[in-house]
């Protein structure tokens, strides 16, 4: 895994007041806990999303695969199970449908989203990692490399792609024209501007994991869900037993 690189914005004294020059990239940022909620502590989460009051979450491990939609901290109402040995991974809601990625089965899965029933499967190359929408529809993936890959909601097929400079970039959470990613294996959570790939923030989110407890180096921070109408977040990981309801705030030096 290469060193992450965060590009900083300079302002040259030269254009000190300029109108329309751009502001410096703010500090670290960490997780401030407003709340909790309980989880599953066998779910191994790959994808967490909100659509209105429902929490999907999709969950991986050959065999164990799940989707499931409900009351966040609360028994979900809906559940599918992926078959063996298909690996379930990141997910996202467009309205009357949704997409779940599989992993290393090269086939992203179209569901009603109400139901969770498969509506069909369309292939594609490479891993399947992480996947949100943006306001237009577009879907943004993550494969484990450095790239965010942009696809059609309806056909799957890619439209475009993005570096963003850091490798295994994984579960993914769109808000407006940003882009929210899990960097596998760490405590922190980049914030991207989707139509450059310039990381804006970069967010440490060690303090839940510490608090989790968990010595499993599988057990990492791996889901991501903006809560509607406010300005914080669900942060969980894989089979940890508790849900962390945060804002991102400046981090104290």
């Amino acid at each position: 895994m290469r060193t992450p690189i965060l590009t900083t914005l300079l302002l040259a004294a030269a254009l000190g007041g300029c109108a329309g020059a751009p502001a410096p990239d703010p500090g670290p940022l960490t997780v401030q806990v407003v709340g909790t909620l309980p989880h599953d502590s066998a779910a191994f989460t790959e994808g967490l999303e909100f659509s209105g009051d429902t929490l999907y979450e999709s969950t991986g491990l050959a065999g164990r695969s799940t989707l499931t939609a409900g009351p966040a901290g609360g028994p979900p109402h809906t559940k599918a199970t992926l078959p063996s040995p298909l690996f379930g991974e990141g997910v996202t809601v467009l309205g009357p449908t949704l997409w779940q990625l599989t992993w290393q089965d090269g086939v992203a899965i179209e569901r009603d989203s109400q139901t969770l029933a498969e509506l069909r499967r369309v292939a594609f190359q490479g891993e399947g990692w992480g996947l949100c929408h943006q306001a237009d529809g577009r879907l943004v993936m993550s494969d484990g490399s450095s790239r965010l890959t942009f696809r059609d909601p309806k056909t799957f097929a890619v439209t475009g792609s993005v570096d963003v400079g850091y490798d295994q970039l994984n579960e993914l959470e769109c808000v407006g024209g940003d882009v929210y990613a899990n960097v596998w294996h760490t405590d922190t959570i980049l914030r991207i501007d989707a139509a450059s790939g310039h990381v804006s923030a970069t967010i440490d989110a060690g303090q839940l994991r510490a608090q989790v407890n968990t010595t499993d180096p599988e057990a990492v921070l791996n889901g991501i869900a903006a809560v509607p109408g406010t300005d914080e977040f669900l942060l969980t990981g894989k089979e940890w037993p508790v849900t962390f309801r945060v804002r991102f705030v400046p981090k104290t030096r």
